[in-house]
């Protein structure tokens, strides 16, 4: 039985890895996955990572539509809202400290040199516990204070 936190990895290609992460930091340049249904451990390049979604289930539940709105759950962070270069676009919360300043440009130096940011979704009943979303991945974020 493999260890370690569920996740599913969604490539830039959109490619879909499922498997287990063990101790991952959003700093790293490769990362090492359990894949699901083998013994197989695939290293990983971060670059070529869109998002690394942290899920309850692997299977998910397809009849489901996510919410994506504010208000259906207590707010935990800014409410920030993404869209993606593919046009995927995700609501949810970044807690703490935004990482990077007021005003930013994605080209902004030191977004660009950012790897990623945790989101957590705004629809709790999500399958999504929180997404890594990478940099690289983004075309627009907004924060609403």
């Amino acid at each position: 039985m493999a260890e370690g936190e569920r996740a599913v990895l969604r490539f830039l290609d959109g490619t879909i890895l499922k498997g287990y992460l063990d101790g991952f930091t959003g700093e790293a340049s490769e990362i090492t996955v359990h894949a699901v249904g083998t013994e197989n451990t695939i290293i990983v390049s971060a670059d070529s990572l869109k998002a690394i979604f942290f899920v309850k289930t692997f299977e998910g539940d397809r009849q489901y539509n996510e919410v994506k709105a504010y208000g259906i759950r207590k707010p935990r962070g800014h409410r920030t809202f993404i869209k993606f270069n593919d046009g995927e676009d995700m609501v949810g919360f970044i807690e703490g400290k935004v990482p990077w300043e007021k005003g930013f440009f994605l080209s902004d130096h030191k977004m660009m040199k950012l790897k990623g940011f945790y989101l957590l979704p705004a629809d709790e009943s999500s399958n999504n516990n929180r997404v890594f979303v990478f940099t690289r991945a983004i075309r627009d974020v907004t924060v609403v204070p």
